[in-house]
């Protein structure tokens, strides 16, 4: 039996060559806590333990996936986003630090204490959906998805952090009555059908279903506009995330689907990624 730092380090050693050490060594140390069941704390103090073979070759399988391409919490089963923990599964979409800008946007719009009611399109794993009810426990949360699997990992998050969304299984808000919600927010599909970064190493382990939007990447993003544009009350808001290409687009279709207001915010990267439109009555 080996111990664990030398099949750590033996782990860096084997991995494709030209990758930044610098990002390797701590996601095979987050997929060592997982295979070991132990806190990085432990793993830091007795990583001179010995592993048995089983251990060994389980990691490995782990690391060879990694290396690979795929998704470290797909790996792990688990990932972070608004500080809340989260399962995942190939099911949905690995959430993204980007859209934590999107629940930043519709918390600034959304007033704390009262019973607002809000809607979440294509929720995914719960995301957006469950970080807005665990900053405003007072709203009313609807999030709908088409997937069963994925709202299937939605409701087990939900239920992980005691939040009460009401999760259900539809095409975008078609089972929303008109005028019913004060806000709408949604993270739909927006990449162009065809896109080389659909095969791309993250990517290409994730639900197409959930990336893709059409040949322009913008069937879904109108989609969501014009059933926000109904479901919405006069004065409500929606709030959409979007390709870093497709900001311009996207505030012609807010404007001629009748919102006001519109405007887009870039994210860290300066790109623009989140646009904003008020709901006239």
């Amino acid at each position: 039996m080996k111990p664990v730092q030398t099949i750590l380090s033996e782990a860096c050693a084997h991995w494709p060559p030209g990758t930044e050490r610098e990002r390797i060594q701590p996601e095979i140390w987050q997929l060592a806590c997982h295979v070991l069941q132990w806190p990085l704390a432990k793993l830091l103090a007795q990583g001179a333990s010995p592993a048995d073979d089983q251990t060994v070759a389980r990691l490995q399988e782990l690391v060879r996936r990694r290396a690979a391409g795929e998704p470290l919490a797909y790996l792990t089963g688990e990932t972070e986003f608004w500080s809340l923990p989260l399962w995942v599964s190939p099911a949905v979409l690995v959430p993204r630090p980007e859209t934590e800008i999107l629940v930043e946007q519709a918390l600034a719009w959304i007033p704390a204490g009262t019973a607002v009611r809000v809607l979440d399109l294509g929720t995914g794993s719960g995301a957006i959906a469950l970080a807005l009810q665990h900053e405003r426990p007072d709203a009313a949360i609807v999030a709908i998805d088409r997937s069963g699997a994925a709202l299937a990992i939605a409701r087990r998050n939900a239920r992980r952090h005691g939040l009460p969304v009401t999760f259900l299984q539809g095409h975008w808000g078609t089972a929303i009555a008109s005028g019913s919600v004060h806000f709408v927010v949604s993270n739909p599909p927006y990449v162009e059908e065809g896109d080389p970064v659909l095969g791309e190493a993250g990517l290409r382990h994730e639900p197409r279903q959930a990336l893709e939007g059409g040949p322009d990447g913008l069937r879904d993003l109108r989609a969501v506009i014009a059933e926000s544009a109904r479901v919405l009350a006069p004065g409500g808001r929606l709030l959409v995330e979007h390709g870093n290409r497709q900001g311009a687009a996207v505030r012609a279709l807010l404007a001629q689907a009748g919102f006001g207001d519109v405007a887009t915010k870039r994210d860290y990267a300066g790109w623009e990624r989140i646009s904003a439109g008020l709901r006239h009555g």
